[in-house]
């Protein structure tokens, strides 16, 4: 049956653990999604272009100077027009063969194309200097395709007289498929042999034909030491610059052309490139380690998440192990010149540290759900949902009489101290009961007695709170109204006991018990039966309670309450019939009646020149029901009412059971110009989900949060900061439960928009519901 628990839970303790109590634990579904997350992650190479800026901040994080072994000769600007013409003549490049030669160069190499002839003599110039030559001269081959449709690959070799007594490296440069060089070969085949490439050759470092390596770009390419070619073939240079070194021999004017886009650095000369990438392998070839040992470091390094116990713990822990990932690929880079890809082991920690927090939130949110926050004591929600032992059950709800007075009186500490207090001693008093604190000044719980012994415990607790309760110093007299109902149906028997309370507290008794079962179910189905004619008859009636306009000081909106005048029971509250018309399918014609009434009296204001907006609320029963909108639309379409001086205010629970089509529904209202307003905000399971994904243009902050915020510290961030929020969100606020002038200045302080309450207006009719203006005016 619907359930009222019997939960053993301690009066107002152990509310942290219990909330956390689920959430401290990631299960090992979190860890196996986090890790099958991480492994698809670097199977499929997913993300590759934010592992590439990972590897771009780990080099900015441990940027290094070059070695100063490799410099630079520049075939640049300031040499071009010296020799004043293009392609230069090779007895040049002979002149500077010779002269690196005399200064000692270790190696003299080339990323210069001598593969077709250019005159004999100076070929001949060359060659010699290449023979004469005690240093090793390196020349460049390369591969390109034959035409630029043709997928046929052309193998460039220097002219025969010149790679006679020269070494041939390989050049080639392969950009990934964003346009950036990030790794070089170790070797090629050219002409059918295996040839290292030339930033091998220089580094010293062999490898496969078919192998590579990631370039270092911790390096600064300006700390590379360069010469001008002009200098070096006028003598203009120290030979201690060049004795002992390996030299590259290549173009960095802009109109040459042989430049390629580099992380960090931009644009670079490939002669720097190549330059960069011997810097690289004179450290050693660097380890691909791969994405494996990041993402098991990762993973054990979530294990310390399961320790968390608050979101913030859970952010920070998060961040840490993200930050230690990353510090171990520089420092594996930085010592051991080992590259390893972390972005799997950072998605491994990022999702670990989501389903916890996730976990946490889901348990924090069901806590504050099913929780009294101020008490710790479950609430309404708790007692309807928990689960019970299958025998037949008793409902007591108890309401402290005069607790507006007294809440004035002992404030919102000493108020939360009295309940819980009254809690402690019914608990006592009723066999170790649990106790749910269903309202401000309700408390309930289930007993499993019925008749003398129910009888009996009752008396018991008024006998207990014949002693003063002692809040802070301060004897106070309680008297309590406790109502009974027996039954197996939750909602009906809150009903059922509260009105039984109502009634004991009318008769100035401590107890009464509710209407037998048959009694009240046959008046509970005659009850919808005459609601219907109820609707036709004129009997329901609609109150309305203006908003105040704080900035403006006017009414400029209005909630439409629904009242019953019963010919023979008089006025019924809302609480006892809309929730029997929700279960028994008569809640879409009692809105209906509601919202035809709205528009009627808002075209009567037109008429009478004042224009408002009015706020209907709708059950969350109908939110999503297609044959409501269409009523919606039929209803307006003949009222002459614009549409944007129509409110449709829902609760949060409006679209818990079918979110997608109740999202749908109400963005389909707000497309209407019917703005959306959310009730009752903070109560139940608010979540920023709610104000990102529906329709809202208003969020009306429920009374318990806005009653004491003008003196309670906490009310009052919590109201301060959803202001601030909903603002930020384009959204309008409006706060309950306004109702004294202390709680409307500090609502006009935080900048509220409206404010709702007995100290504005209470519930009126048309005829009198906009007269506030007057008073306000006054």
């Amino acid at each position: 049956m619907p359930a009222l628990g019997r939960r053993t839970v301690s009066v107002g303790m152990g509310k942290v653990d219990q909330m956390r109590g689920v959430a401290r634990h990631p299960s090992a579904l979190i860890f196996m999604l986090a890790a099958l997350a991480a492994i698809a992650v670097g199977i499929a190479g997913l993300g590759r272009p934010l592992e590439n800026w990972l590897s771009e901040q780990r080099d900015a994080v441990a940027t290094r100077d070059a070695t100063g072994q490799i410099v630079v000769v520049e075939m640049d600007a300031a040499s071009i027009a010296a020799l004043k013409r293009w392609p230069w003549p090779r007895r040049n490049y002979a002149h500077i063969v010779d002269a690196l030669d005399r200064a000692g160069a270790r190696t003299i190499a080339f990323d210069v194309d001598f593969s077709a002839v250019s005159n004999r003599e100076d070929d001949r110039l060359l060659a010699e200097s290449i023979l004469r030559a005690r240093s090793t001269v390196v020349l460049p081959t390369f591969r390109q395709r034959a035409k630029s449709a043709d997928g046929r690959q052309i193998d460039s070799l220097p002219l025969a007289e010149l790679r006679e007594n020269a070494t041939l490296a390989a050049v080639a440069v392969a950009p990934d498929r964003d346009g950036m060089v990030r790794r070089m070969p170790l070797g090629t085949m050219t002409a059918g042999t295996p040839r290292p490439s030339l930033s091998a050759f220089i580094g010293r470092r062999s490898g496969a034909a078919d192998a590579d390596f990631s370039i270092d770009f911790s390096v600064r390419p300006l700390t590379v030491p360069r010469l001008s070619f002009i200098d070096v073939a006028q003598g203009r240079i120290d030979p201690r610059q060049v004795a002992g070194r390996d030299i590259l021999i290549g173009a960095t004017a802009i109109e040459m052309g042989d430049r390629y886009a580099v992380p960090r650095y931009g644009v670079l000369p490939g002669v720097i490139i190549q330059a960069m990438a011997a810097e690289t392998l004179i450290r050693g070839i660097p380890l691909q380690l791969g994405w494996l040992p990041g993402t098991i470091t990762a993973l054990i390094m979530c294990m310390g998440l399961a320790r968390c116990r608050t979101l913030a713990e859970i952010q920070t822990a998060s961040i840490v192990a993200g930050l230690g990932i990353f510090a171990m690929a520089v420092v594996l880079d930085a010592i051991w010149g080992a590259v390893a890809d972390i972005l799997p082991g950072l998605v491994a920690i990022g999702t670990v540290g989501l389903g916890v927090a996730i976990r946490m939130i889901r348990a924090q949110r069901a806590y504050r759900q099913s929780h009294d926050l101020a008490t710790g004591m479950p609430n309404r929600i708790a007692l309807i949902d928990h689960e019970v032992s299958p025998r037949e059950l008793a409902l007591v709800v108890a309401t402290i009489q005069g607790f507006d007075r007294l809440a004035t009186v002992l404030g919102p500490t000493g108020t939360t101290a009295l309940v819980t207090r009254i809690a402690e001693r019914i608990t006592f008093a009723s066999d170790r009961a649990t106790m749910y604190r269903i309202e401000d000044r309700t408390i309930a719980w289930t007993m499993c007695a019925v008749g003398a012994e129910a009888a009996a415990r009752l008396d018991a607790v008024a006998a207990m709170m014949l002693n003063p309760v002692e809040i802070g110093g301060r004897s106070v007299d309680v008297a309590l109204a406790c109502g009974l109902a027996v039954g197996d149906n939750a909602a009906d028997l809150l009903s059922r006991a509260s009105l039984a309370a109502s009634e004991a507290a009318d008769a100035h008794v401590p107890w009464r018990i509710a209407s037998a079962d048959k009694e009240e179910l046959a008046w509970q189905v005659s009850l919808m039966g005459e609601l219907s004619a109820a609707i036709l008859e004129r009997q329901i009636e609609v109150v309305y309670q203006p908003k105040l306009d704080i900035a403006a000081g006017t009414i400029s909106s209005l909630e439409a309450l629904v009242r019953w005048r019963h010919p023979v029971r008089g006025y019924l509250r809302p609480d006892v019939f809309i929730p029997m018309a929700e279960e028994n399918d008569r809640i879409l014609g009692l809105t209906l009646c509601v919202l035809e009434r709205v528009l009627c009296d808002l075209r009567q204001w037109m008429m009478e020149g004042r224009v408002v907006k009015a706020a209907v609320n709708i059950s969350a029963t109908l939110v999503a029901s297609r044959a409501f909108a269409d009523e919606v639309k039929s209803l307006l379409a003949n009222s002459q009412v614009p549409t944007s001086q129509l409110i449709f205010e829902i609760t949060e629970s409006a679209t818990i059971s079918n979110p997608k089509e109740a999202v749908a529904a109400l963005i389909e209202f707000r497309d209407m110009g019917i703005a959306i307003s959310m009730d009752d905000y903070g109560t139940g399971q608010s979540t920023l989900t709610y104000l990102r994904d529906l329709p809202l243009s208003e969020l009306k902050i429920d009374r318990s949060f806005v009653q004491h915020a003008h003196i309670n510290p906490n009310d009052a961030v919590l109201v301060r900061s959803t202001v601030d929020l909903a603002h930020k969100l384009g959204l309008k606020v409006v706060a309950e439960g306004v109702e004294d002038e202390g709680c409307l200045d500090f609502l006009r302080t935080i900048g509220c928009d409206m404010a709702q309450g007995y100290l504005i207006a209470k519930p009126s009719p048309r005829a009198m519901a906009l007269e506030i203006n007057a008073k306000l005016a006054a």
